[in-house]
């Protein structure tokens, strides 16, 4: 159904000058079939929707053109089915996911994910924009956790893929596609995810001190042993914000028995008093604290937020040259398993020469979020490879009249 309410389109970081003073009319429906009912609709209208769940990312990606409305998912927020034994479950793809780790964590399980907004995001969002944190370390990201998805095609029709078992590996893998793909290809109603049993103890040890002797603690940790959950470098400025040091910081994070929690992290405090760093072990509600800063802690507080990634090898550097790109004001971090990370700007004169050195380390920089006007001066996906013809492609193969968040991506 159609809600008498709309939205600014300004707040959408939409781009259509004809449009700027009017406001878009928004839809939630609370079934599937009236879902799939708007969006044929849509299609046959040939009129651009803009795809959402509870908004919390809409001003991430490239900048929606000529939308007439907005689809919402997030009444679509049913339980599907919890298998417990099975470490699954499946969701409707507008439930929040704090409301997912509250059903989870009566059976004792988790979902591991750390998304930007854990107390506003949906699962389809989540899946949408591929988001996840400090957790990938152990778990990995959002695509590995998602076992089955239903989605509503820029048609109309309704579509499955994957299955509700760990072990289901038939067909082509659309989970993959989905992941990141911002609404573009489909709009996400039903999902199954792999989940995990609930950690009962965790302990955190920061280490701080000079870049050179940080970068060798983390190359010394990465080929021990030790099994974190999380293993993350810090800026200087981010280190501040979370009240660890006025340097950067490798913070690593572990979760098994009380026992092994203490050896490993004495392994790392050795590694850090043999270099010279500043070491030591946090728990409890300063801990939690810590985690959910470094979860929660880059994103909306700047004008720009970038995502980037590099060769685990160039991690360290990267945080380097962050500080010395921005004077250590810029906040950011990266994870140190995957060389995925995240940065905060307060300026745009640092991003072509940090996606430059991301680049040359094999890697990206992806500028998410940022005024409109800088998002038309700055490719955003600053990509150059030969995989865009083949996107735009597929993008074509599933929503060829350009209905479903049109700009987002392409």
């Amino acid at each position: 159904m159609l809600l008498a309410y709309t939205i600014p389109i300004a707040s959408l970081d939409l781009m259509d000058d004809s449009v700027n003073d009017i406001s878009l009319p928004i839809a939630m429906p609370e079934r599937v079939a009236e879902l799939a009912e708007l969006v044929a609709t849509a299609n046959a209208d040939r009129a651009p929707i803009v795809v959402a769940g509870n908004s919390t990312k809409l001003d991430w990606g490239g900048t929606v053109a000529g939308a007439k409305s907005i689809v919402s998912t997030q009444k679509l927020d049913r339980l599907i089915a919890h298998a417990v034994g099975d470490l699954t479950i499946t969701v409707e793809a507008g439930m929040g996911f704090d409301r997912v780790q509250e059903v989870l964590a009566t059976a004792g399980q988790f979902l591991p994910l750390d998304p930007v907004y854990p107390d506003r995001a949906t699962i389809g969002g989540i899946i949408a924009t591929a988001n996840t944190g400090s957790l990938r370390h152990r778990y990995g990201g959002v695509r590995d956790l998602l076992l089955g998805i239903s989605f509503v095609r820029a048609d109309g029709k309704i579509a499955k893929a994957g299955g509700r078992v760990v072990k289901n590996v038939a067909g082509y893998d659309m989970m993959k596609l989905f992941t990141g793909a911002y609404g573009t290809l489909g709009i996400l109603t039903e999902v199954t995810l792999r989940v995990y049993p609930q950690p009962t103890t965790t302990g955190t040890v920061i280490i701080t001190g000079a870049i050179a002797a940080l970068a060798t603690a983390a190359k010394m940790l990465l080929a021990s042993t030790v099994t974190p959950i999380a293993a993350d470098i810090v800026s200087t400025a981010f280190s501040q914000q979370l009240e660890l040091s006025n340097t950067p910081s490798l913070v690593v994070k572990f979760a098994t028995i009380p026992a092994s929690i203490a050896e490993q992290s004495a392994q790392l405090l050795a590694i850090a008093k043999g270099l010279g760093l500043k070491a030591g072990i946090w728990q409890g509600t300063q801990a939690e604290r810590l985690w959910s800063g470094i979860q929660t802690g880059i994103w909306g507080t700047t004008p720009i937020g970038c995502k980037l990634g590099v060769r685990l090898t160039a991690a360290i550097d990267t945080i380097a040259t962050l500080d010395r790109l921005t004077d250590r004001t810029a906040r950011g971090v990266i994870h140190l398993n995957s060389g995925i990370g995240e940065c905060a700007l307060f300026t745009a004169d640092a991003i072509l020469p940090l996606r430059s050195h991301c680049e040359a380390n094999g890697g990206f920089l992806s500028m998410l979020q940022a005024p409109p006007d800088l998002k038309q001066q700055i490719d955003i996906w600053g990509y150059r490879g030969n995989a865009v013809p083949l996107m735009q492609q597929i993008k074509h193969q599933f929503d060829p009249l350009a209905i479903l968040n049109p700009g987002r991506c392409f």
